[in-house]
């Protein structure tokens, strides 16, 4: 593997981390801890529009840190 590769890899790792925590965080904004002890907040909606967005997202950059942590571990 080329040297600008394996720089590259914990480069990407970091910047992946730090965009998955801002996508849960701006995702979990205005839940409250309402629903984090079983309150309202268990209400079953669609998300839609932006929301729906983030959260396609969300799941893609976690599916790249998952494979970004694998290089980085088998290299």
């Amino acid at each position: 593997m080329p040297a600008w590769i394996q720089r590259a890899i914990p480069v990407a790792q970091i910047v992946l981390s730090v965009l998955l925590i801002v996508l849960i965080l701006i995702q979990s904004k205005g839940v409250g801890l309402g629903g984090v002890f079983g309150g309202d907040g268990n209400i079953y909606r669609t998300k839609r529009g932006a929301e729906r967005i983030i959260f396609i997202v969300t799941i893609v950059v976690a599916v790249l840190f998952f494979g970004v942590a694998l290089l980085n571990a088998y290299r």
